[in-house]
């Protein structure tokens, strides 16, 4: 039987149909190599010293200033990747750099984050780049969402707004807990309750500028890892500011709170749609680590000799090796994954964001142990930088929800039902 050839126009239209492609564009290659480098020249040679020292490396952060890569610049430039995949690299080399001062350079925009997804375009184009100061001098911004009974039960916090109409002021009291930059921040984003019977449905998120008579820092956390990250509690007493400070505005909180009054389903409270939102980012910064123990032990046992040979002449040294660049890969795609949903509107149907977060963090602390065993004695010292990259990595499994509250949010999405 005679066979019809395909037709120039049929041809067309096949070559026209899209392909699937991991590949990167020129332009997130050009990204990722610059910030590469900034991480290597700069960031690596500071590690050591910063994480000694248990400060905020501020030479450093005005250095990324200087280059554009700390800013409301460079933050327009990376979220505006219609991929959404430029943050995720960005977060991956600078932490493959270091964790520590990658956290004192990116902390900002957890900040920055919550006043884009909560606050008007107003709000956001005034107090964006109030976070970042200016290249000269550089500003840092804290979010201030955890309280010290109120880590993983964002329904517990007590930190209470009050309006007062006459006035159109708010007035917050309370204290919060493990904020990054708390207290040296320019600008803190709070998280209180200005209606305690809604539980988290009744929270709202505030602007609230380190000038604000009643704010100031409280005991400056002394961590197993990211030490020159600066972590503190932030404590709240009768802090009066101008209601153009709610992000979102008062008509969208009255809005959202008569809906929830009425037994209707309100958007998602302020700390959890800001995590929401951080999740991929945050999973890749624990890729970055987890790629720098496996980079360096993979060095190290190309070189290291024993028993007459190098020691990835060991299947037990040359599988642990390849579980982890295996591991590693696999947290990648799902932490791009997540942010590529994320940035193009497509909702987390099976908790995509939760599940990168948590695949990214364990594989941190798996790869970093990994690190560590590969090196042996030498691995366990403070001399070699795969002891820091563990303490640095087991926080991946803490903070901005637990790798335990990650599965509860990964089993209800995928079942339907409401486990506890």
């Amino acid at each position: 039987m005679a066979t019809t050839a395909e037709t120039p126009e049929a041809q067309g239209t096949q070559e026209q149909e899209p392909q699937f492609n991991l590949a990167l564009t020129q332009d997130q290659k050009d990204v990722r190599d610059w910030v590469h480098g900034f991480a290597e020249q700069v960031v690596r040679p500071a590690a050591h010293e910063w994480d000694e020292r248990e400060e905020t490396p501020w030479p450093v952060i005005q250095e990324a200033a200087k280059i554009g890569l700390y800013g409301f610049e460079a933050l327009q430039q990376f979220a505006g990747d219609p991929t959404g995949l430029s943050l995720p690299i960005v977060q991956e080399e600078l932490f493959w750099g270091d964790a520590g001062i990658g956290m004192a350079i990116m902390g900002t925009g957890l900040a920055a984050a919550s006043i884009v997804g909560q606050g008007t375009w107003d709000q956001a184009m005034e107090w964006i780049p109030r976070c970042y100061g200016t290249e000269s001098e550089p500003k840092v911004a804290a979010f201030c969402a955890s309280e010290p009974n109120a880590g993983s039960d964002v329904s517990g916090i007590r930190t209470r707004a009050k309006y007062d109409e006459a006035s159109d002021t708010w007035t917050i009291n309370g204290q919060k807990a493990w904020a990054t930059n708390g207290g040296i921040a320019d600008v803190h984003v709070v998280v209180a309750s200005v209606d305690p019977e809604l539980g988290s449905r009744g929270h709202a998120a505030f602007i609230v500028p380190i000038d604000t008579p009643g704010i100031e820092q409280g005991a400056k956390v002394k961590k197993h890892g990211l030490r020159a990250s600066h972590t503190a509690d932030v404590h709240l007493d009768d802090c009066k500011i101008p209601g153009a400070y709610l992000l979102g505005g008062k008509e969208k909180l009255d809005e959202r709170l008569a809906r929830v009054r009425e037994g209707k389903k309100g958007k998602s409270q302020a700390a959890m749609q800001t995590f929401e939102a951080t999740r991929p980012s945050v999973g890749a910064q624990a890729i970055g680590i987890a790629r720098a123990a496996y980079e360096y032990a993979l060095d190290y046992a190309k070189e290291r000799e024993q028993f007459g040979k190098k020691i990835i002449e060991n299947q037990a040294i040359a599988f642990a090796l390849a579980d982890m660049k295996m591991e590693i890969d696999a947290c990648r795609l799902l932490v791009w994954r997540a942010a590529w949903m994320a940035r193009n509107g497509i909702r987390f149907e099976n908790a995509e964001g939760s599940m990168s977060k948590l695949k990214a963090g364990e594989v941190a602390v798996w790869a970093t142990e990994r690190a560590i065993h590969i090196l042996g004695g030498n691995g366990y010292t403070r001399e070699y930088p795969v002891e820091r990259w563990h303490r640095d990595a087991k926080i991946y499994t803490i903070f901005e929800g637990t790798s335990e509250m990650q599965r509860l949010v990964i089993s209800r999405a995928i079942s339907g039902m409401r486990i506890t």
